[in-house]
């Protein structure tokens, strides 16, 4: 009868991703027997796999940003654009990555990565009201996700005509009372929800939440709910804060670097600098990775020009440690268990001062890492007793010691017990408060933690809702809100029924494609501000806008002239960014002149000064500066050269827990080990994609060409299965509540990865990940704790005509 119930909602879930009113099929699927399309261009020839040997960045970076600039035709722009990328001077900030920028004037701070993303701004294709009259939505369903983005900038504001089934235009004015129409006209605040990623500015994160509490409702997720919100929980239940300690000073005085679930050479590139360095003076620097990615290994610093002329590279990592997925905090409990026994007979191996004067919990954490058994650390972590004393020597070794990490711990059902466990090793030696030690979560998107920082939560800090009730012409909810995952469930059970999203894919960056395409669909409106097109504005409510909006790299020409807006990088420093490049089209507005139309379209009535905030930034600030801690004189400070770091109270070894002082923490160890015959499924990006937006089907630091639906596996795993190298597989997910959930054709590849392990591409496998299945501790769904069934395709399709075959790495 159990395998009657999966049947039953196995085929549910594919009935529901293969019907809609105008969305279309999910492609990325497939059909049991034949290739599985994937989301990118699909257009490149035969799949192939060639282990990739060269080091990162360097000439390969080189040789794609020519392409990217000869794809542009931004032949004079493009360059002007990138010199002026990262830079106060009038420049803007790169709408990638949260890394940090150079501090010591360096021209060339950019990566290939972040050029792709200007490149892909400052294209010359237009979206554009012919290019919608030529085109249905229900055949715009049918295009590669690439090919959406690829028709080029959105151009003036368009609506979903039914009867057509094309989006027209509107006029702006129209497009705003629509919204504020909607919203009105519901029974309550709370059947709304209004989602932000990190690419929306700090000025514009606060006017997008001073609306929605306005409005009366705390239902603001965003993308922290899908990647560092784990980071979040546990640091602040840690150390009284949810922000990493380091800044890029410490990266240069630290002598060891821990770095976890984190692939630098593709999400934060320009880290691969910072290695360099540290490699150079003779850090440590230390891989905890399933695989061993291209960031471990070797690179050239494109601004380095003498090791470009020479092609000298430099190494990146001096140890490699291939942890089991979600085994992390098993290794790390190893690594605290060789520390304390080696105090027992050096007592300089954990910092007694520092823990008896700033630490809570300390004996009662070493009882419970001295009672851990070996057998069942390695068996959980998937690494041997010796190579966790290796690893624990090299941390004995270091004076100083970052440890830094990224989704690759986050998305997993205990990833709030795993970060705390990298707080608890640091406490063992005083790695906090101290320069070039501490914790550094390395955030992905450009403006995430500053997001976060200026309002955008579902739980709002009480001193915001404080402050605001003292300034503004309302009383904020106090009620806390919906995250991403229940939002998607709210709207699937018709309890929300407006959802406005800025920035980001919300349809293919959630887990459990058909769910979430679903619970679109059910809503009364969707309102998408955006760039370009993609697949969330085909998945869409019974009516739907989309408001084209400005880019960083474009000037933002407001009442008052010329604006700017800042951003808070991921070591909290903030700082402007300044717009360069014509916009795309006259009829383009700035993000927050959006927020400013639709909230008054909403609140008519409403004390705010919301047209003043839209035509003079400076007084969205001057009202940051009485409403946000560490934001004081903020026009002032924000104009100083590099802007100005926000204070961060564990940085100076002050606590802010109910304590105060450090949290150890003592949570039991989880077990991650799959079930016989199964395997645990982490989904990942590729090298070229950023986020949802695909720009090829390669992976060159993987060495994989012309293919996403794939399964990397660990060869007796294959073996196992009777799989050869591109063999077509179904891949078959089970929730923990037994339904399944399934691919078909995907291509299995040989890969360094530790048995009952397998990784894929996201957005593709995102259709695998179970909406229930997120983690108690944070609401992060778990895109990278997946477990699955891996079997040839029951209709075996043969090997690719053309493909290569080649050993893996």
């Amino acid at each position: 009868m159990a395998d009657d119930a999966d049947t039953t909602k196995s085929a549910d879930t594919t009935k529901s991703a293969n019907t809609s009113r105008s969305g279309g099929a999910i492609r990325s699927q497939g059909a049991p027997g034949e290739p599985a399309r994937g989301l990118g261009p699909g257009t490149g020839g035969p799949p192939s796999r060639e282990p990739y040997t060269h080091p990162t960045a360097g000439w390969g970076a080189a040789k794609k940003v020519g392409e990217v600039i000869a794809e542009s035709r931004e032949f004079t722009r493009m360059p002007r654009a990138l010199l002026r990328m990262n830079h106060e001077d009038g420049g803007f900030d790169c709408p990638g990555c949260a890394w940090p920028d150079a501090r010591d004037g360096l021209k060339l701070d950019i990566c290939e990565n972040g050029i792709k993303h200007v490149g892909w701004e400052m294209t010359h294709k237009r979206a554009d009201r012919a290019f919608f009259a030529a085109h249905t939505v229900s055949e715009l369903a049918g295009w590669s996700d690439f090919a959406l983005e690829d028709a080029g900038r959105l151009t003036e504001p368009l609506v979903y005509d039914e009867a057509s089934d094309r989006y027209v235009p509107i006029s702006w004015e129209q497009a705003f009372q629509l919204v504020g129409r909607a919203l009105r006209d519901l029974d309550a605040p709370d059947r709304a929800a209004f989602y932000t990623s990190g690419r929306l500015g700090n000025e514009g994160s606060f006017l997008y939440q001073l609306w929605a509490r306005e409005f009366g409702t705390n239902n603001l997720p965003d993308c922290s709910n899908l990647c560092h919100e784990a980071s979040g929980w546990a640091l602040d239940a840690s150390l009284g804060t949810p922000k990493g300690t380091v800044d890029l000073d410490d990266w240069d005085m630290a002598d060891a670097v821990l770095l976890l679930g984190n692939n630098a050479a593709s999400n934060a590139p320009r880290m691969l600098t910072a290695l360099a360095k540290a490699y150079r003076r003779g850090a440590a620097i230390v891989h905890v990775n399933p695989l061993v990615e291209g960031a471990a290994r070797r690179t050239i610093v494109p601004h380095e020009f003498v090791s470009m002329g020479l092609n000298k590279s430099t190494a990146t990592g001096t140890m490699d440690v291939q942890v089991r997925i979600g085994g992390d905090m098993a290794l790390l409990r190893g690594v605290a268990k060789a520390v304390l026994e080696k105090a027992e007979t050096d007592p300089r191996a954990i910092d007694r001062d520092f823990l008896d004067r700033h630490t809570s919990g300390f004996e009662a954490y070493a009882r419970i890492v001295r009672d851990a058994a070996w057998a069942d650390l390695e068996r959980v972590s998937g690494v041997r007793e010796a190579r966790i004393r290796e690893l624990a020597a090299v941390y004995l070794r270091a004076k100083r010691t970052i440890i830094a990490w990224c989704l690759g711990v986050t998305q997993h059902d205990h990833a709030v017990d795993t970060i705390r466990e990298i707080v608890n090793v640091l406490l063992l030696r005083g790695n906090l408060g101290t320069e070039g030690a501490g914790v550094c979560p390395v955030r992905g998107h450009s403006n995430v933690q500053g997001n976060r920082t200026c309002g955008i939560t579902h739980r709002p800090p009480p001193f915001l809702s404080d402050r605001m009730n003292e300034i503004y012409d309302f009383t904020p909810p106090r009620k806390p809100g919906l995250d991403v995952v229940r939002t998607v469930e709210a709207m699937h059970a018709g309890e929300v029924k407006v959802f406005v999203s800025v920035g980001g894919n919300f349809a293919l960056a959630c887990p459990d494609t058909a769910f979430t395409f679903e619970a679109l669909r059910r809503c009364d409106l969707t309102v998408h501000v955006s760039t370009k097109l993609n697949r969330s504005d085909l998945v869409h409510g019974r009516r739907s806008l989309i408001l084209p909006t400005l880019t960083r790299s474009e000037e933002d020409r407001q009442a008052t002239g010329l604006q700017c807006v800042t951003v808070e990088d991921s070591m909290s420093m903030v700082h402007r960014s300044t717009g360069m490049k014509r916009p795309a089209s006259p009829h383009l507005r700035s993000e927050i002149a959006i927020l400013a139309g639709m909230a008054r379209a909403t609140l008519p009535d409403s004390t705010t000064p919301y047209e003043d905030y839209a035509g003079d930034y400076d007084l969205i600030r001057d009202a940051m500066a009485q409403c946000l801690e560490g934001f004081e004189d903020f026009n002032r400070r924000v104009r100083q050269p590099l802007g100005f770091r926000l204070r961060q109270a564990a940085r100076e070894r002050v606590f802010e827990t109910p304590s105060g002082a450090a949290e150890f923490s003592l949570a039991a160890l989880g077990d991650v080990t799959p079930d016989a015959g199964r395997l645990m499924l982490s989904t990942v990006r590729s090298h070229d994609q950023w986020n949802t937006t695909i720009y090829s089907d390669d992976d060159r630091y993987r060495g994989v060409r012309n293919l996403r639906t794939l399964v990397f596996m660990n060869r007796a795993d294959m073996d196992e299965r009777g799989l050869k190298e591109l063999d077509l597989v179904d891949v078959t997910s089970i929730a923990k509540d037994g339904s399944r959930r399934a691919v078909h054709g995907y291509r299995a590849i040989g890969y360094d990865i530790p048995r009952g392990c397998a990784t894929g591409y996201m957005p593709e496998m995102n259709v695998l990940c179970p909406i229930g299945d997120f983690s108690p501790q944070s609401g992060q769904p778990l895109m990278k704790q997946v477990t699955v069934e891996i079997v040839r395709s029951r209709t075996a399709g043969r090997r690719p005509s053309g493909a290569r075959l080649s050993a893996p790495a």
